[in-house]
């Protein structure tokens, strides 16, 4: 059965993985901490960087501003290994529980989510 096979009731109460990509290509990616919860970063994975997700268990993704596929930690280290993937009822949605080895942010920080708006502007959180 292939996904546009699927009724509502089947993609959102059955047992068959069949994400949804948007017109792109594309999935939403929410990257979360399993040991913490924390959410560290949301990317996008086209069916290549999910599959090599899947077969790996090492977090690939999708770069939309260079239009290639990236496996997180290539160049820096920082690898998330993949514990866990859930999918939204719709599957047009993913959630990655992952054990990070290092920063999740190209910025250092421990996740992507490193400022708060407040009254307008933008302030560090700590770490």
């Amino acid at each position: 059965m292939s996904g546009s096979d699927l009724t509502a009731e089947e993609r959102e109460q059955g047992t068959v993985f069949e994400p949804r990509f948007d017109a792109a290509g594309l999935i939403c990616a929410v990257v979360q901490d399993a040991a913490t919860g924390e959410i560290v970063m949301v990317a996008w994975m086209n069916r290549e960087a999910l599959d090599l997700t899947l077969a790996s268990g090492t977090a690939h993704f999708y770069s939309r501003s260079r239009a290639s596929l990236w496996k997180k930690g290539e160049t820096s280290g920082n690898t998330l290994a993949v514990c866990e993937v859930r999918v939204d009822c719709d599957q047009d949605a993913l959630i990655l529980l992952v054990e990070p080895t290092g920063p999740a942010c190209h910025t250092g920080a421990r996740s992507c989510f490193y400022r708060v708006l407040e009254s307008g502007a933008l302030r560090r959180v700590q770490d």
